[in-house]
């Protein structure tokens, strides 16, 4: 069962700080969060694929679920920063 929280962990970062990578802009977000995210981005986009049909055959590397995870993480983040107004540190100056 630790192993497994670990693994979670460890996935939740990879795939957290991919989606950020990938989002245009900055992201004024923690580590904590971006784990968080892309733990439960993982666990969606690996559930939602399964769940089209997906199987994997050869046993290996499961890339399908990863890039759908890392898709779901994005919109995870997006929608994360859309309700917590967190945006990018740029502050617009008025003319005065």
């Amino acid at each position: 069962m630790i192993g497994t929280i670990i693994g979670a962990i460890v996935v939740g970062l990879i795939v957290g700080a991919l989606a950020r990578l990938i989002m245009p802009g900055k992201q004024n977000i923690g580590v904590i969060m971006t784990v968080a995210l892309g733990a439960v981005g993982s666990f969606v986009g690996t559930w939602v694929t399964y769940r089209l049909g997906y199987s994997n055959e050869n046993g290996g590397f499961e890339i399908i679920p990863f890039l759908v995870g890392i898709i779901v993480a994005i919109l995870l983040i997006a929608a994360y920063l859309g309700i917590t107004g967190k945006r990018s540190g740029r502050v617009q100056r008025t003319g005065h």
